[in-house]
């Protein structure tokens, strides 16, 4: 049995879960989401939590399980409290900026670089070498985030470009260090 896929997932006050047959949707102080999932993972919703079961021990059924369960755990997640991913701008005159609702990245080029958000997104500059994503739904949070993260990743030898708060970038010595 999945050890994930067991637990149930605990419906939070203010939060409200809808399951009709394969499509579950999520509505809570955030905002919806609505996914559809394998008509074959059977999702029930007794005393305020979420249970989901598998007919089988098959291998794409023991794999969608816990697959399953963790999706629908972090859309009560997002709806409840959001996601946010941290990234930080290192290098001299490396600098962020919003203009309206847009990301605008200076970052070594001979141009700025203009980012518009994803539908959903919200995109903070607190300082000129820090940038927050928000969202409600984490893979389109994570997803964004990569997507500005790759626009100057982040080198080994001086360490300069864009990374996340909690990464640990590997640093080489270069040709004179011995």
């Amino acid at each position: 049995m999945s050890r994930i896929g067991k637990k149930t997932v605990v419906i939070p006050a203010g939060v409200e879960v809808k399951v009709e047959g394969g499509k579950v949707t999520v509505k809570g102080p955030k905002g919806t989401l609505t996914r559809d999932f394998h008509s074959d993972i059977a999702i029930k919703l007794e005393n305020n939590e979420l249970i989901v079961e598998r007919p089988s021990d098959h291998r794409t059924h023991r794999a969608l399980h816990g697959t399953t369960r963790s999706l629908i755990a972090n859309m009560v997640e997002g709806v409840s409290n959001g996601f946010s991913k941290t990234l930080e701008l290192v290098g001299v005159g490396y600098r962020a900026s919003k203009k309206g609702s847009n990301l605008v990245l200076n970052v070594g080029y001979s141009h700025p670089v203009e980012v518009t958000p994803l539908e959903g997104i919200e995109l903070d500059v607190p300082s000129q070498t820090q940038i927050v994503v928000k969202g409600i739904d984490k893979q389109k949070v994570g997803e964004m985030a990569a997507n500005i993260r790759k626009i100057r990743e982040p080198e080994p030898y001086k360490g300069k470009g864009i990374k996340y708060s909690d990464e640990v970038i590997r640093r080489k010595e270069g040709k004179t260090g011995k």
